[in-house]
């Protein structure tokens, strides 16, 4: 770990990205944020109109420290643009929470308060980050999961709060309609590190990946197993009948075979010292 360097006038240079979405969810988060980080460094402040701006200021931001203002979308955003551009060991990623996900960025130990999250920026310390990286170029900061969860489920973590407004509204109105979830299994065989974990023969329901500690935990569950299949590996190869997945807060799919590797420690992100 490592303390952000200050600049030679003895003021850290930042480039505070503050992502629209953000500026649209929580105005006022967002102007104390700016205005903590004004205070203890020197930042350029950037208001990109959407993602393609988004990409152009982070793609200009020369010696200066990015700080990104918004929800986990913003981070995951921000740390594919920068893997594309393979400048993730470069340098470090700061992140204010803001938005109505940031379920990632918590976990990921990132204080969710605005003044606590620029404080952080300021007075942190770099901690090297565990990233899985896919053969199509797509990056993993938090969770897989395989097959996609249900449309009701992904909108429980990062859906509109109107639209959950709306939906606990109707319920209270009208008497709920008893549902059975349905687990519909997938023919898929899960290789790690070359290793057969579970092949097409048996139907599976699940497949969790995480990284822990410089490497991806496997997690299968099957129809045939109370137990779910664990494992610890490098790479992980899904393959079999079309499926999606969920990495973070995006589906993907459907795709008939995917590879992710693990790259331990391959980005720098600004954390509180005791975190």
């Amino acid at each position: 770990m490592s303390a952000p360097e200050p600049a030679e006038n003895g003021a850290q240079q930042l480039l505070v990205v503050i992502d629209p979405v953000a500026r649209r969810t929580d105005g006022e988060s967002v102007r104390i944020a700016k205005d903590v980080l004004s205070a203890g460094a020197t930042a350029k402040i950037c208001l990109p109109d959407g993602p393609a701006d988004f990409a152009r200021v982070l793609a200009r931001r020369g010696s200066r420290r990015p700080v990104v203002i918004g929800d986990d979308r913003a981070l995951l955003r921000t740390v594919a643009l920068l893997h594309r551009e393979r400048d993730l060991a470069a340098g470090a990623l700061s992140l204010v929470p803001v938005g109505v996900s940031v379920d990632l960025a918590r976990s990921l130990g990132v204080p969710t308060g605005a003044v606590a999250a620029a404080r952080a920026v300021l007075d942190g310390v770099v901690r090297r980050q565990d990233l899985l990286v896919d053969d199509s170029d797509g990056v993993v900061l938090g969770d897989l999961r395989i097959p996609a969860p249900p449309p009701a489920e992904d909108g429980r973590a990062g859906g509109s709060s109107v639209w959950h407004t709306c939906r606990s509204l109707v319920r209270t109105l009208v008497k709920p309609v008893p549902q059975v979830l349905a687990v519909h299994p997938h023919r898929l065989r899960v290789e790690a590190d070359g290793v057969v974990l579970s092949d097409l023969d048996e139907p599976v329901e699940a497949v969790t990946v995480r990284s822990v500690a410089g490497r991806a935990e496997i997690v299968i569950r099957t129809s045939a197993s109370a137990e779910p299949i664990t494992a610890s590996a490098l790479s992980v190869t899904v393959s079999g009948a079309d499926f999606r997945y969920r990495a973070d807060a995006a589906v993907t799919g459907p795709v008939r075979t995917r590879t992710w590797t693990l790259r331990a420690g391959a980005w720098g992100l600004t954390l509180p010292g005791d975190a």
